[in-house]
């Protein structure tokens, strides 16, 4: 099956024009439009609306485009498992992260996985715990780096747990010792990362029963410590965020305390193609400290 009129398709969506597709596919403008045109001529009806400022989805696109995913994302496993029998490993493979793993972590992944595999292309993109889930949902994202939580849809391999910590302004009156009691979040000004839709924070205070006091909200982690060593609240975060980036602000345990587990989730079952299995394998071994095998 020919599916180059699907990756135009997908890749106009994606990129919100023909001559940003053109690019990406490596293609002329003319033959992405063309490609389109001739998907919605075989279906018998438009995919994309048309203006000076782009493309954008029809309601009859949205409706195909899931579908579309799912094809192209079955004719790459496809080729990936082609691979394999005959003793390559080849393709790309789409990593969704927080950033904190993706800083920390996945560098020594990628790097060794790569010095084994050369031939295959990682795409790597970073996200709070609602945009990994759903990268990996629309098949954005063919493996997931993030924290556990019920439900979990997808295959789970946890890697390690990780504290979550408050981090205060080093003249704070719990400085430098702590504990941190949670419920002093009501109290004091919380800065609140991801604009306040951090899901592990979040999940904390709800299974407490907290209403905390948000100050300020940030898209950044960087910017709330560096807000909260300027002495303007403070910030409840996992460890793992802080690495590297705090300078002067007191990291504290929290009372009662919490930890979250980061893993790895990919699609249920045999969904999963091999170099998505194979990546899994590396991560597992470089971030547990045991040697890789097979």
């Amino acid at each position: 099956m020919d599916t180059a009129r699907y990756k135009a398709f997908l890749a106009a969506v994606e990129t919100g024009s023909f001559a940003a597709a053109a690019k990406q596919m490596d293609y002329t403008v003319s033959g992405v439009s063309q490609l389109v045109a001739a998907l919605e001529k075989e279906l018998g009806f438009p995919l994309l609306l048309r203006s000076r400022h782009g493309v954008t989805l029809s309601p009859n696109g949205e409706r195909i485009l899931p579908l579309a995913r799912q094809l192209l994302a079955e004719e790459k496993r496809i080729a990936e498992l082609s691979s394999e029998i005959r003793g390559l490993l080849t393709g790309s493979l789409n990593i969704a992260a927080y950033s904190s793993v993706a800083t920390h972590w996945l560098p020594q992944v990628i790097g060794r996985f790569q010095r084994d595999y050369p031939q295959i292309k990682i795409h790597l993109r970073e996200g709070i715990r609602q945009e990994v889930t759903a990268w990996l949902d629309d098949g954005t994202a063919d493996i997931g780096f993030l924290s556990y939580q019920e439900p979990m849809p997808y295959d789970w391999i946890p890697l390690s747990d990780d504290e979550m910590v408050a981090a205060v302004p080093p003249d704070h009156d719990l400085a430098p010792n702590g504990p941190y009691p949670l419920s002093r979040c009501q109290k004091e000004t919380v800065i609140m990362p991801a604009l306040g839709k951090d899901d592990d924070v979040l999940h904390l205070l709800k299974k407490n029963n907290l209403q905390p006091r948000i100050g300020y909200t940030t898209l950044e982690n960087n910017a709330a410590i560096s807000m909260v060593e300027e002495g303007l609240g403070i910030c409840i975060m996992n460890r793992l965020i802080t690495r590297k980036r705090v300078t002067s602000a007191v990291l504290l345990p929290l009372d009662p305390p919490a930890s979250i587990t980061l893993g790895i989730a990919v699609l249920p079952g045999n969904a999963a193609s091999p170099a998505v299995r194979k990546f899994a394998q590396y991560a597992l071994a470089i971030t547990t400290h045991r040697p890789i095998t097979g």
